[in-house]
């Protein structure tokens, strides 16, 4: 299938409207035409470990969750890793895409994965849109609720926002369980031996955990000042534990990666098999993992 059919079958699974108007999502490189795409490559990071399992495949598409070109290249030379990657791509005619906030945000993307092993909530993204007419009236019907108003962020949209899509995810729990269990809940759904936990002050192991929060990779922005008995996400910064767990709010941190990789393989891959109809391989970069260990 030629490259141009693949990249907009990858942007009506995920439009890239839905990205963060901050992010660098789509089409990164693209060899001249005409070049069919025969197989496409999943991966969190492209690496440069990465880059050469790819070579080796002799792939035809990487999509990269994580862009590979984020801020402006000045150069393409060999000194810098990311530069590097590029040329090497260009070389090898390897065609680069990368959905990232688009993936968080769409219905049935990253953040509803990474909160599916609480299958009984029902949840909801973690974003409000309105039109600017009707922000007035929408101020103030959230003032009725105690404490909203106390963590209200406006900001302007550039795009028209999309029906059910945000980034984010919240839900409440038809069967409330402990901390502990949901730690071990994520631990066995992301494949982890270890997650950092930050306990509520005042609470503990067996704390009932009624709500819950999620954000893929970093929810600092996402996650700030929303009340749930616990946070689930990849990392946050030290100071924003410590706000979260004085509000009454557990934290579970996995690191950035580890809340976005499995999707990859366990969501993605057999979506895309579906949508090209088999026609197109997709393979899973085996060498793609969080450049942090715990010793």
């Amino acid at each position: 299938m030629e490259l141009k059919q693949v990249s907009r079958k990858l942007n009506q699974l995920a439009p890239t409207s839905l990205a963060g108007s901050w992010d660098n999502v789509g089409l990164l490189v693209e060899p001249s035409a005409p070049h069919q795409v025969k197989s496409i490559f999943l991966t969190n990071d492209l690496t440069l470990p990465v880059m050469h399992e790819a070579i080796e495949k002799k792939v035809d598409l990487i999509l990269s969750y994580h862009p590979p070109i984020f801020r402006p290249l000045k150069r393409l030379t060999q000194s810098a890793w990311k530069e590097a990657i590029v040329v090497q791509c260009i070389e090898n005619r390897i065609a680069v895409y990368s959905p990232h906030t688009s993936f968080d945000a769409v219905v049935g993307g990253v953040n509803d994965w990474l909160i599916s092993p609480f299958f009984k909530a029902s949840f909801r993204k973690l974003s409000l849109n309105c039109t600017e007419k009707a922000l007035p009236l929408v101020i103030t019907l959230l003032s009725t609720q105690e404490g909203v108003t106390d963590t209200i962020e406006i900001m302007q949209l550039t795009k028209p926002p999309i029906p059910e899509h945000g980034p984010g995810r919240i839900g409440k729990l038809d069967s409330p369980m402990t901390i502990a269990e949901a730690v071990q809940l994520v631990k066995s759904h992301l494949k982890l031996k270890n997650v950092r936990l930050a306990m509520a002050v005042g609470g503990s192991l067996d704390s009932i955990v009624k709500s819950i929060a999620v954000c893929a990779g970093s929810g600092s922005s996402v996650l700030r000042g929303v009340k749930t008995d616990l946070h689930l996400t990849g990392e946050m910064s030290h100071h924003e534990v410590l706000d979260a767990t004085h509000a009454g709010t557990s934290v579970i941190l996995c690191d950035h990666s580890n809340t976005e990789r499995g999707y990859l393989s366990e969501k993605l891959k057999p979506q895309l098999l579906n949508i090209f109809e088999q026609k197109i391989e997709v393979i899973v970069s085996e060498k793609d993992e969080d450049p942090l260990l715990i010793v």
